[in-house]
């Protein structure tokens, strides 16, 4: 290992450097020029890095001139950034692997040109229009999909899909830049690409399909009903714990490995991706990297949502409400970490039988990845758009167990502990910053509700009708006072002693 390497010394990430960089980093050793973009991927931040980008970088060390590339779009003011720190880098960065036994780093180079489209909007249209493309893979978060919580339905009233739909030659939305290229090939004779969404959403592709047929169907009711016809939208489920990158990772990154890198990107070992097998225009064949190719992707996307991401929810606000910054200080105190145990122990019988996995085994995987130290996983990243992720993650769970008769404690435990979070003070009095796109109404119902959680569970866009079941709304009241009451650890410690 270099140890303390400075940053005068550090070598700067890009194609030339790469023979210069120390042996303990794993660089690409396929010519990256033989690669030809089959992909195109909207929303590049640090998972899609981490994870679908690490797969076809092992793809290519396989089989080199491989025409599977990707090609990264940034649709948003925000992705300037990144495209300032690949385009340094001709799309090279470092991804390190973090665990108790040690980091590990190597070089990605999977992502061979980026494009960040308010640079030059009919690029991106043609690049996903060009006949190579016959991927294009999202990753752009739960809230990206304009889909109304309460009802299922498109949000087609939202300013960006309002924009797009008047200025289709000009998108700045998602469903805008599909509609616009697909409608390029549809006039051109072309196949369609196949729309692969790689977000936290049980039924990620079902929803993919439904809103931008929706959109597309406004837009043009016969290019709707050809993208209807034509594109195939597999589900997916993806799994692997990407902190955001910190100024620290960065130092680390020049520490440790000696490379000066604008933008590098940390996990966790642990990796999945299991991928519904649909494609309309052939696809890599994954299996060789470890992609799980089924033909039902639900029973292993319900596990993950309810057990990693509604329990990541449950740690985000108890672990803020009791003053700690990472996930692994909260695994570290035993009464939150019971009650994780106990919100997974509540929804596994909602779950269904999940093919080749021992769930008792997935559970104690989970508990030990969310302890491990090395990842420094803030609570912020966590508890960010709750709003989307809540009915995402926690209602699915909860109108099962109400279904079922089945115990309710800690599901309500996680929304009461939401609702005492958008209070905007931790148990100490510290403030906590909310960050979520239905802040205002979120904070000051919280405030106006304090105890009282009716004032929150009338927002039917996220609850639906969830605030008729007298038995989840007493719940919710009574965990809630409990908070205010005794706050976050005081409750738990009475729950332990109820149990």
């Amino acid at each position: 290992m270099n140890s303390n390497i400075s940053t005068e010394s550090a070598i700067k990430l890009n194609e030339a450097s790469l023979s210069r960089l120390p042996e303990n980093v794993r660089v690409p050793k396929y010519d990256r020029h033989q690669i030809t973009n089959g992909i195109v991927h909207i929303g590049v931040g640090g998972f899609h890095r981490a994870h679908q980008a690490l797969y076809l970088d092992n793809y290519f060390h396989q089989k080199p001139g491989s025409d599977w590339g990707i090609c990264g779009v940034g649709l948003l003011e925000f992705d300037k950034r990144m495209r300032d720190a690949l385009q340094s880098q001709d799309c090279l960065y470092t991804l390190v692997e973090r665990s108790p036994e040690g980091d590990s780093a190597r070089i990605i180079g999977a992502i061979t040109q980026y494009l960040f489209a308010p640079d030059n909007r009919q690029a991106v249209i043609d690049a996903m229009a060009d006949p190579k493309c016959r991927i294009v893979t999202l990753t752009i978060t739960e809230g990206g999909y304009y889909y109304v919580e309460g009802s299922g339905e498109f949000d087609v009233n939202h300013p960006t899909i309002q924009y797009d739909l008047q200025h289709p030659n000009e998108p700045i939305g998602v469903y805008g830049f599909l509609t616009a290229a697909l409608d390029q090939r549809r006039q051109q004779g072309l196949a369609p690409f196949t729309v692969l969404s790689c977000d936290n959403l049980q039924g990620n592709g079902n929803i993919a399909q439904k809103m931008l047929t929706a959109f597309a169907q406004l837009r043009d009711p016969e290019l709707g009903h050809w993208i209807a016809e034509n594109v195939a939208f597999p589900n997916c489920m993806v799994d692997r714990i990407t902190p955001a990158t910190t100024p620290s990772d960065i130092e680390m990154v020049v520490e440790q490995f000696g490379i000066e890198d604008a933008w590098p990107v940390v996990a966790e070992p642990f990796l999945q991706w299991v991928v519904e097998d649909n494609f309309s225009a052939g696809r890599p064949d994954w299996e060789s990297v470890g992609v799980q190719m089924t033909n039902d992707v639900h029973p292993y996307e319900m596990m993950k949502i309810r057990l990693l991401n509604a329990s990541h929810l449950l740690i985000g606000y108890l672990g803020s409400l009791a003053g700690y910054t990472y996930v692994h200080e909260v695994m570290a105190d035993p009464l939150i970490r019971e009650a994780v145990e106990q919100l997974m122990e509540e929804v596994t019988p909602t779950l269904q039988p999940v093919p080749g996995i021992d769930l008792d085994d997935y559970k104690k995987t989970l508990i030990e990845r969310f302890a491990n130290p090395k990842i420094r996983d803030q609570l912020p990243r966590l508890c960010l758009n709750s709003s989307a992720k809540i009915p995402k993650f926690v209602l699915g769970s909860l109108r099962d167990a109400l279904r079922q008769e089945d115990a309710i404690d800690y599901l309500s435990l996680t929304i009461a502990a939401w609702f005492r979070y958008l209070n905007g003070k931790d148990d100490q009095g510290n403030p906590i910053p909310i960050d979520d796109p239905m802040t205002d109404i979120l904070t000051q119902r919280a405030r106006e509700g304090g105890s009282d959680p009716k004032p929150l569970l009338s927002l039917s866009e996220i609850f639906g009708d969830l605030a008729q079941s007298s038995r989840f709304v007493e719940a919710v009241t009574a965990k809630l006072h409990s908070l205010y009451e005794l706050g976050a650890k005081g409750t738990l410690a009475r729950a332990t002693q109820v149990h």
